[in-house]
């Protein structure tokens, strides 16, 4: 390769310790504005980097990817998940489609599992009554939510970051119960003491707690859909930290509005940034801004792994992290 340094194109503000490393090492072109690319950003953008840098707030379809400039080489993605990305259409045209796996883990495991406890104990609910000046001391029967110890938690996909809340999960004294495409090495069953459900729909009829940690796919859209969510039993909880279209938001809200469910804890939505309004202001529903993985540490993590997957690239070689599309 050139010793030319290659033309970076950043859809986002990222960190400036990121930033700082990615204008020393190429010709780095930032958005301080951090306001999401429009349709038209985003073209102008594939005309000239070689390059892109984008987020989960981008949309790199396949027309997009067809008007690229012959120039754009990599779609060096800033997070973990690439269901944005037209991954065959990139490879198609010679692209290479890089993503920032692990890093993120442990972090979007501690937001799963805190979901989990605000939602069973009722943590959110009643820090707003007693901020109104709603709490008039200690009842034996007031905001009583449920305990953790001894419950079940079905985990819908055993990834890394399922595997991480199981680990928790384990620690809480919660039974880990789980449907992947195919059961976890033995000895990581053993390790979580996790029982493994190839049926779905068995798994839901019998869990007390619901967390969806799978990819969003074609065949994952609305996994957890109106039919499925009849399967649960009313004091079930559902967590999902992964990607809001795992659900089909209207069918939550309705089962939400029908007492259902025992609660709901949400850090995705299906058309974010948009949430459904029957999901706001109920009481056993516990609505986060996607903060899965929002640490410090996190985000310079994932920049420090866009810049070696950029760097290994220009330097000849194959990205640590490339995407193939039979992964997704």
């Amino acid at each position: 390769m050139s010793a030319r340094r290659l033309k970076v194109v950043l859809t986002r503000r990222l960190p400036d310790a990121v930033e700082t490393r990615m204008r020393e090492l190429f010709d780095a072109e930032l958005n301080l504005t951090d306001r999401a690319m429009d349709r038209a950003a985003l073209e102008a953008a594939v005309q000239k980097a070689e390059v892109l840098v984008p987020t989960i707030t981008d949309t790199i379809d396949a027309a997009l990817i067809e008007g690229a400039g012959e120039q754009l080489k990599m779609i060096a993605n800033f997070g973990a998940g690439v269901d944005h990305i037209d991954v065959d259409a990139a490879v198609a045209r010679g692209i290479i489609v890089t993503n920032t796996p692990g890093v993120l883990t442990e972090d979007t495991a501690d937001l799963a599992m805190s979901l989990i406890l605000t939602v069973s104990r009722r943590i959110v609910e009643g820090a707003n009554v007693l901020a109104a000046g709603g709490f008039e001391g200690w009842s034996p029967t007031w905001m009583c939510g449920r305990k953790l110890w001894g419950k079940r938690l079905g985990i819908v996909g055993m990834g890394r970051i399922g595997q991480a809340l199981a680990r928790r999960a384990k620690a809480f004294g919660l039974q880990v119960h789980y449907h992947n495409r195919k059961p976890v090495p033995d000895m990581v069953a053993e390790e979580l003491g996790a029982t493994y459900w190839d049926d779905l729909d068995q798994m839901l009829g019998r869990v007390d707690i619901v967390s969806l940690n799978a990819p969003a796919t074609a065949t994952t859209r609305h996994l957890l859909d109106a039919r499925r969510l009849g399967l649960l039993q009313p004091h079930c909880i559902v967590i999902n930290t992964a990607r809001g279209d795992l659900i089909d938001e209207a069918a939550l809200a309705e089962a939400v509005a029908q007492r259902r469910l025992g609660g709901v804890g949400l850090d995705v939505f299906e058309h974010e940034p948009a949430v459904h309004p029957g999901l706001l202001n109920q009481p056993n529903v516990v609505l986060l801004p996607h903060l899965g993985s929002a640490t410090i540490e996190a985000r310079q993590d994932m920049g420090d792994r866009v810049i070696l997957n950029v760097m290994t690239y220009q330097n000849g070689h194959r990205p640590p992290d490339r995407v193939i599309p039979a992964m997704f």
